[in-house]
């Protein structure tokens, strides 16, 4: 049984979708953000791994089609920006000043916890890429000699945390502008957050999108920069 589960695809697309779906319905029951479809589904998918002895390397070999759709589906973030750019011409400066800002405390608060915890380079260099895409993070991860698989784990933890936490802190933090709201969520927490984002508004998806766009090109150059200074 247990070879027929490692050798079918099918069985690893399933379990992804079911999981999610039951984290779906976990949050419209709840209303909790812990009861993020993202972070229930990873659990779940994680515990029907442990129990059934499906080997991971087997379950990510039949996930490879969602890989694959990846990439795509974070260029389509950029139709809704296309849709909503002229209304977005005048709070452009803003938008830009966000998420340069937010990019840069990203990057100093990992820095300095690196440099207080007496981190190891390679620690370091695979954290410091953790707000921006897993395509874009992994590649600055490799290239500063970081590891791949923190990186992704942390950009996935980020992501998750932005997505569940972002719309209560908007509310502590009063702040009620959806292009403010898609910045902040573009920048801090990439395309998990974008789609966090789209359930505000349009305007909302479309800053995110440009955000997310923005902070990975500023991680992509900072980080190197960063990383010299440990």
């Amino acid at each position: 049984m247990i070879e027929f589960l490692s050798a079918s695809s099918l069985f690893a697309i399933l379990l992804t979708f079911g999981a999610y779906e039951i984290g779906c319905v976990c949050q419209r029951k709840f209303k909790l953000p812990i009861f993020n479809p993202i972070l229930v589904g990873a659990i779940l998918a994680g515990v029907v791994l442990v129990l059934t002895r499906v080997p991971n390397d087997s379950y990510q070999q039949g996930c490879e089609t969602f890989s694959w759709l990846l990439t795509p589906a974070t260029i389509c973030l950029a139709i809704p920006l296309h849709i909503q750019f002229r209304r977005l011409k005048r709070e452009l400066p803003a938008i830009l000043a966000g998420v340069v800002a937010g990019t840069l405390v990203s990057l100093v608060c990992v820095w300095g916890m690196a440099r207080l915890f007496e981190m190891e380079a390679v620690l370091t260099s695979s954290l410091l890429p953790k707000s921006v895409t897993t395509a874009m993070g992994i590649a600055v991860s490799e290239m500063m000699g970081g590891e791949p698989a923190i990186t992704t784990a942390a950009i996935i933890f980020t992501g998750i945390l932005g997505s569940a936490f972002g719309p209560w802190l908007c509310k502590v933090l009063r702040l009620h502008h959806p292009a403010a709201q898609g910045a902040a969520f573009g920048t801090a927490s990439h395309v998990v957050g974008t789609a966090k984002a789209a359930e505000i508004s349009e305007t909302a998806e479309a800053v995110g999108s440009l955000a997310l766009v923005i902070a990975g090109i500023l991680t992509a150059v900072l980080c190197p920069l960063f990383a010299n200074l440990m």
